[in-house]
């Protein structure tokens, strides 16, 4: 059995086959390949593109596609998988996404083909909910403001939220998705002395110290509103004008998770007229994010470049991980 692994710029090649290493005895011969970028940013860009439009839309090199019809499986973290690969790779049987999206994969196409699709749920999920809780105090308590007015010889004590900065305990967050990262989070919450709520339309379990809810509830209750959902057709602008005049004043948004879940134009609509003092956001309809853009004058808001997810833990772990998924199948 052969398998194919493409690394990137941010898991390469000796991660891909460390992780990736115990398959070798099951009798799995395992070939890297690397898809290249100058650097981490144009993988971003290609990454972006591919998310917004499809596996198409970003075409790999033909080296990288060589010899596809000898392998069984192949292995990607962000490198696209399209009708184009899978048509040249004619005895392909599993297709592994070291991470928990597959937007990279023409899905639909592989499985009328009869080749399984497989992710790697929960790879990044403890990187991207620490991260929100860093995006929740340094948006509240002003921390990243602050740092910035001190590097520029300001000694800064004035904030649009001055007239209230809160603590978190007692305050009300509401937990927009609760999968994995929405139910880690929800426990370094309850460890603060939030009062939780959470709405999820899938979820139909029960977490201790949490109220599952309706959208409209937890954004009329919420003093913080963090999102962690998934980006569907359902759910694309998740949050636009009528939910943000659902909000309190006093409320912050946060979202790692994915751009289309919020009406950017609408945030930034929300924030200029004060109808919220803050929000943090991780993601962005254009990255980078083009000079002009109006949400870089905004001072009630946190700003980071889509880095939520990525630690070396999450990208190391996700090979090992995709290697226990396939041992069981293999086997």
């Amino acid at each position: 059995m052969n398998l194919l692994a493409i690394a990137d710029n941010f898991i390469d090649a000796e991660t891909m086959h460390r992780g990736l290493e115990g398959l070798k005895d099951l009798g799995v011969n395992i070939e890297v390949r690397n898809w290249y970028h100058e650097d981490q940013e144009a993988l971003q860009r290609d990454n972006l593109l591919i998310e917004q439009n499809g596996p198409e839309a970003v075409e790999l090199s033909e080296n990288l596609m060589k010899d596809m019809d000898k392998f069984d499986i192949v292995i990607v973290q962000f490198a696209p998988v399209s009708k184009k690969l899978i048509d040249k790779a004619k005895n392909l049987k599993i297709i592994g996404v070291l991470r928990g999206g597959i937007e990279n994969i023409d899905k639909k196409y592989a499985e009328e083909k009869g080749i399984k699709v497989l992710n790697t749920p929960g790879r990044n999920a403890r990187a991207v909910a620490e991260f929100s809780m860093g995006m929740i105090l340094s948006e509240t308590r002003n921390i990243a403001r602050s740092h910035y007015a001190l590097k520029n010889d300001q000694w800064r004590k004035d904030f649009p939220n001055s007239s209230y900065i809160p603590e978190l305990n007692g305050k009300t967050v509401g937990i927009i998705g609760f999968g994995h990262i929405g139910q880690l989070v929800a426990g370094y919450l309850k460890a603060f002395g939030s009062n939780i709520l959470a709405y999820d339309p899938f979820y139909n379990g029960s977490f201790e110290g949490v109220e599952i809810t309706d959208l409209e509830r937890l954004l009329k209750n919420s003093d913080i509103i963090t999102i962690h959902s998934r980006l569907t057709e359902e759910t694309h602008n998740l949050i636009d004008e009528k939910e943000f005049s659902l909000m309190k004043e006093n409320a912050v948004l946060v979202n790692t998770a994915r751009s289309g879940l919020v009406n950017q134009k609408a945030l930034v609509k929300a924030l200029k007229e004060n109808k919220i003092f803050g929000a943090a956001i991780d993601v962005f309809d254009d990255e980078p994010i083009p000079e002009d853009d109006e949400i870089l004058k905004l001072d009630n808001i946190t700003i980071t470049p889509h880095i939520a997810g990525s630690t070396k833990d999450a990208f190391s772990n996700s090979p090992k991980m995709m290697a226990n998924i396939l041992k069981d199948i293999i086997k």
